[in-house]
């Protein structure tokens, strides 16, 4: 089993409960480690053999420009499509994280962290 991990990937996008964040919108980062079986592709050196990071990188920038309430939603959401597209992948793991959240204070972020595994 390997892993591959792709680090702060950016976001600006307008999740959120609050009518402002609809509206305004906010910076978002999203990292996410991914792991399954690499030994094939190691050997081959084919693209075809491993977990596409290309691929994975535009789920999360799909997933993230849909609306939604909640980070546990959307994080969620970028797991399922993982899980569906991407067959090499036997688990998940995704932080996504609002920069400077509206919560009356100085906050630096807020994160949810979700993991899932194949079945």
């Amino acid at each position: 089993m390997g892993k591959i991990t792709l680090e702060n990937i950016r976001v600006y996008t307008n999740h959120g409960c609050l009518t402002e964040e609809e509206k305004i919108g906010s910076d978002y980062r999203v990292d996410l480690s991914v792991q399954g079986n690499l030994s094939i592709s190691a050997e081959s050196d084919q693209l075809s053999d491993t977990i596409d990071y290309v691929h994975l990188n535009a789920i999360v920038k799909d997933e993230m420009a849909v609306r939604s309430k909640l980070l546990e939603h959307v994080a969620q959401r970028i797991l399922d499509r993982i899980f569906k597209e991407l067959i090499l992948v036997q688990k998940a793991t995704i932080t996504v994280s609002k920069i400077n959240p509206p919560l009356g204070g100085d906050v630096a972020s807020v994160s949810v962290e979700l993991t899932n595994s194949r079945n």
